[in-house]
């Protein structure tokens, strides 16, 4: 469940207006455990340096900053908390407890890598933080788990929509980032190395003749 009112228009409107902070906000808020559409606001962030509005560092730093400091408000809400107020925290946002006991049962199973490759799921990446802390997972472990996986998923997001902005509609790319998560980035970035590949090549026979 997200913000439905939160359409991908005014997610646009709210970046270029507000610029990094509404970013930085969007993903914090997201990682914290309020459903916000965070993978949006990412790359219509990453959409809108590629277009010149914003500069592509400040960017991904906003996305990267939000997602750490995020999610480690959801650690301490579920250390301090524990499940009950996390399912209380779910019911405010129509999140079933069957979706909330699921999350969990992923995250004990292998708690870093429930930690990392949380980012590319959005439920997880809900619920990661908090889980974490209701687990009892060690803070330090859950930090630089937490980190390497927030750089890694605002690096790729942020690049996806900054390489591929000219070349495809900025809806339909968030369209199958939601619908295929990380196998439609990794596709899309060897697409997208691919074509690079191609040009770079291009130009050199072009120059050599």
């Amino acid at each position: 469940m997200t913000f439905d009112f939160l359409t991908l228009e005014h997610v646009k409107d709210l970046v270029q207006n507000y610029g990094y902070g509404v970013i930085f906000l969007g993903i914090m808020l997201e990682n914290a455990g309020i459903p916000i559409p965070g993978e949006t606001i990412t790359l219509v962030g990453g959409f809108l340096a590629g277009s010149g509005e914003l500069k592509y560092p400040f960017v991904l730093g906003a996305a990267v900053s939000g997602a750490i400091i995020g999610d480690s408000a959801g650690y301490w809400l579920g250390r301090w908390g524990g499940m009950n107020l996390v399912e209380s925290v779910a019911k405010i946002f129509k999140i079933e407890a069957e979706e909330v006991v699921k999350a969990r049962e992923k995250f004990t199973a292998n708690s870093d890598r429930a930690v990392f490759f949380g980012r590319f799921i959005a439920l997880l990446r809900i619920f990661a933080g908090p889980m974490a802390g209701l687990t009892g997972m060690p803070y330090r472990r859950f930090l630089f788990f937490n980190a390497l996986g927030a750089i890694s998923w605002g690096t790729i997001m942020t690049a996806l929509a900054y390489f591929t902005g000219s070349f495809i509609p900025l809806d339909k790319l968030i369209d199958w980032v939601l619908r295929f998560g990380i196998f439609a980035l990794i596709a899309l970035i060897v697409w997208v190395c691919v074509v690079r590949l191609q040009k770079t090549l291009a130009q050199g026979m072009d120059l050599e003749k």
